[in-house]
């Protein structure tokens, strides 16, 4: 799907260029489910659309009671798996807060996981939503071999998801994170769980950004030449690579992936490739995400500088007088 031009102003909304998700999170926030019903039904067999579309349509209704009216009044497989979703976000935010009631609410989302797995037993969505909640607990299963540095983790969980959708975007993400260094890891950890998992994806996959992703989680304004990491030959290497054989791809997307673009984008802008960057800008189009940029600074700050050096728009600033 074409992102569309860019026309003056960034788009952030996490829905991009999926209408119908976008339309869906509008009746959401009204408190009306059956056109977020309909987008999911729509994805039974896209699982990259249907993670995408419940974890947007969970950010929506996390804050309301619309998902309980739901499984209230229609219970079924789409309404079961927006709650897990739902129950999820709302333990992670506890979890990360202090919540007192942290550890409740972390028990409701698995039970709500378990119950929208159990309904529809090869969607691996549920359990990448479980998968999020990992990293608040203690997993020590034991690293496979290839890894340098053997981190223990939540290996069994993953590996199960795995075996129901091998290349699943979202649990391969949910799973690195649990070796960030600021979610209790290291950033050795971090890269050499980011390098084993892109080294095993085709090479057209938008996996291949997972050690992209692990280079922005490590970067340490304080440390010597860290705006530099992104011009050492491995991460030019990594960062054309993904742009030559997986940005090809991106114009058969059914939606426009805007947060693997951004890691890719940053990348590029970093080791100075400008001309590629400005093409990964180019298929973004107005859509933009607060990742990686808001690790830098102020993101739209920093997208904007990043779009200037590739000669590309940004938004106007506000007229001020």
């Amino acid at each position: 799907m074409a992102a569309g031009l860019f026309e003056g102003q960034y788009v952030w909304h996490p829905a991009a260029d999926d209408r119908r998700l976008a339309s869906a999170c509008v009746d959401v926030r009204a408190g009306r489910y059956f056109s977020a019903r309909e987008v999911l039904r729509e994805t039974r067999r896209d699982f990259g659309a249907r993670a995408h579309r419940s974890l947007v349509l969970a950010s929506e209704a996390a804050d309301s009671d619309l998902t309980e009216r739901w499984l209230a009044e229609e219970p079924g497989t789409e309404a079961a798996l927006l709650w897990a979703r739902v129950a999820a976000l709302r333990a992670t935010r506890a979890a990360e807060t202090g919540d007192r009631h942290a550890n409740a609410l972390s028990r409701i989302a698995l039970s709500a996981c378990d119950r929208a797995a159990e309904l529809a037993p090869l969607d691996p969505t549920p359990w990448a939503a479980k998968l999020s909640l990992a990293r608040f607990q203690r997993h020590l299963d034991p690293a496979p071999e290839g890894l340098i540095t053997a981190p223990p983790g939540p290996w069994s969980l993953f590996s199960h998801i795995l075996r129901l959708d091998p290349w699943n975007r979202e649990a391969h993400h949910r799973f690195l994170s649990c070796f960030f260094t600021r979610h209790g890891g290291s950033a050795g950890a971090s890269w050499d769980v980011a390098a084993f998992l892109a080294q095993r994806a085709p090479a057209n996959s938008a996996l291949r950004v997972l050690p992209l992703v692990a280079a922005v989680d490590a970067y340490d304004p304080a440390a010597p030449l860290a705006d530099h990491t992104w011009e050492q030959p491995q991460w030019r290497t990594t960062a054309l690579r993904i742009y030559q054989h997986w940005l090809p791809e991106v114009a058969g997307y059914r939606f426009t992936p805007v947060l693997d673009l951004a890691y890719l984008a940053h990348a590029l802008c970093m080791a100075r490739h400008e001309f590629e960057a400005r093409a990964v800008f180019t298929a973004m189009g107005p859509y933009a995400s607060r990742m990686p940029w808001s690790v830098f600074g102020d993101p739209a700050e920093q997208l904007s500088r990043a779009r200037r050096r590739c000669g590309l728009p940004v938004p106007h600033a506000p007229d001020s007088s």
